[in-house]
């Protein structure tokens, strides 16, 4: 197969020092807001988790130029590193993750859903224009106070799940994929599960118009509509489902990208696959079995300490953006359509969605007559942003940093090290292995073979083409993505690795996925039919 296409855009470095592009999250140009919300948050939050964990960084820094992602790792100051050092040794011995998840779940899951709901609760289309100006403001400051707690149990996410694989690859010499399979179903949010679903279904089942109106070929929007009017117990459950996942972003973090509820053919379609209750065969104990014969006797005991501590956690890696920034960053959407609808009604803006290109000051600036970027301004940034890609810019800016020589540090800072490394290299790692003229090689995140057409999907906007049983090749994929995983037959990314959001819900539904192929999205065309071996991470184009 073709190569990728070579950067064409020109990148000036936001900074001195080595940047790094993040394909992962944020394969396409970011909108301005999005460049101003989210440096600092996540900035905040890594420097927590960092400091927290006694890790020999200060936090991670973010930047955006010509709106792509760049990250840059800054040094902990010398004179902290004794304390860094000691703390990391903390860390293990008091497994203070289980700290975290006990946090997290016990009040800080808990308060953020309350924080949400109650922003959810007021109707921006209702207010006067200085009241959704503050309203506008007030979404923006949950945001960011989401965007800095996602991060901020990060490493509670990712240091348990890293210090198995380091450990268990040493004892089974089994490859990183085979190890994260023991993970499945441990994040029962990855496979879109919760109570309301469970509510929702339960109600669909037991009212016998329900699937006349699931089915029904009229509107989607009218037939949620009239969903949601049916009698107890159907309205209400479905009431209920909605108010939990209808403004999440339904893939990405920027708000450039629709709720759930701007796409209800989809949600109706993943509701009708959910009623059949495909139920996905779950041989984990046994495969646990396989791999725990490989251990050494003297370190069987020591494995299963860190598969428990692991699984316990793992649940938070996606946890931590469903329920703060990917539900924060749609209510700001919904403020800023609001704000839009009004601007373009008065002439101010060519259509309402091109003020979600514009920056919280330009948004306020222009419901308020103040001033504020013109209309035409405004058509330009969004149609660069929908006109590039992240393949189109460097993946590097500077010199590299040598790696960090593990051997001259204590015990409990080089296992942190090792972890995080291992861990942050399952997230973002991309295969390396070559392709074959009709045969893409990426990385084998999810077991099994299927065969199926490719929907292949550049643009959450196109996320209503996907039907049942397709492939989906995209770049990448979030935690809200776990609403269209259902109808999925497998799953084919660019960019990622063995612990990128693509991966983990491909393994909690069961279907085949392969990920970090670079290029799917560039030489796999739209309606081929493809053969997915999630086995041997292989991609082949059979028609």
């Amino acid at each position: 197969m073709a190569s990728g296409p070579s950067p064409a855009l020109q990148i000036e470095p936001p900074g001195p020092g080595f940047w790094e592009l993040d394909p992962v999250h944020f394969p396409l140009p970011v909108s301005r807001y999005w460049s101003e919300v989210h440096p600092g948050g996540f900035q905040r939050g890594t420097a927590d988790f960092a400091r927290a964990y006694g890790m020999l960084i200060e936090a991670i820094a973010m930047a955006y130029p010509r709106g792509f992602a760049y990250k840059q790792v800054t040094p902990v100051a010398d004179a902290d590193v004794p304390a860094r050092l000691a703390r990391a040794e903390e860390v293990f011995a008091t497994r203070f993750w289980r700290d975290q998840l006990t946090e997290w779940t016990g009040s800080v899951k808990p308060a953020a859903i309350a924080a949400h709901r109650a922003i959810q609760a007021v109707d921006p289309d209702g207010l006067g224009d200085d009241d959704l100006a503050a309203h506008l403001r007030r979404c923006r400051d949950h945001h960011a106070a989401m965007l800095a707690q996602h991060m901020r149990y990060t490493a509670a996410a990712i240091v348990p799940t890293g210090d198995f694989l380091a450990h268990a690859q040493e004892w089974t010499g089994l490859p990183a994929a085979e190890l994260l399979a023991l993970m499945r179903g441990s994040s029962p949010v990855s496979a879109g599960a919760s109570a309301e679903l469970a509510a929702l279904t339960e109600a669909l089942r037991a009212d016998p118009e329900a699937p006349e109106l699931l089915h029904a070929e009229v509107d989607a929007a009218e037939r949620l509509a009239a969903l949601r009017q049916r009698p107890e117990p159907v309205g209400p459950a479905l009431g209920a489902y909605l108010d939990l996942v209808g403004y999440r972003l339904l893939d990405g973090f920027d708000i450039v990208n629709p709720c759930a509820i701007e796409l209800p053919d989809v949600l109706l379609r993943s509701l009708r696959v959910a009623l059949e209750g495909t139920a996905v065969v779950d041989d984990l104990q046994e495969r646990i079995g396989r791999v725990r014969d490989r251990v050494p006797d003297a370190n069987r005991a020591a494995f299963d300490e860190l598969l428990e501590e692991a699984r316990l956690t793992y649940p938070i890696r996606d946890e931590r953006g469903v329920f703060s920034d990917i539900w924060a960053s749609g209510l700001m959407r919904r403020a800023v359509q609001a704000a839009g609808r009004r601007l373009a009604q008065r002439g101010r803006i060519q259509v309402a969605a091109h003020l979600l290109d514009a920056g919280l000051d330009e948004m306020t600036g222009l419901l308020l007559g103040r001033g504020g970027p013109g209309a035409d301004e405004l058509a330009e940034r969004a149609a660069y942003r929908t006109a590039h890609t992240a393949r189109e810019v460097p993946a590097t800016l500077g010199t590299p940093p040598p790696p960090p020589d593990l051997s001259v540090l204590p015990a409990g800072a080089a296992r942190l090290m090792r972890a995080t490394g291992l861990a942050l290299a399952a997230l973002f790692g991309s295969s390396e292995a070559p392709h074959e003229e009709h045969r893409l090689r990426g990385l084998a995140a999810s077991p099994g073979i299927y065969e199926g057409p490719a929907r292949l999907i550049t643009r959450s906007t196109e996320f209503d083409r996907i039907q049942r049983g397709d492939v989906l090749v995209t770049a990448s994929t979030t935690e809200a993505f776990n609403i269209l995983l259902p109808l999925l037959g497998a799953i084919v990314t660019d960019s990622g690795g063995l612990l990128s959001h693509s991966a983990i819900v491909a393994r909690e539904f069961g279907i085949p996925g392969v990920v970090g192929t670079r290029q799917a999205t560039a030489v796999i065309a739209d309606g081929q039919r493809l053969r997915v071996d999630g086995t041997a991470g292989t991609v082949t184009v059979i028609g």
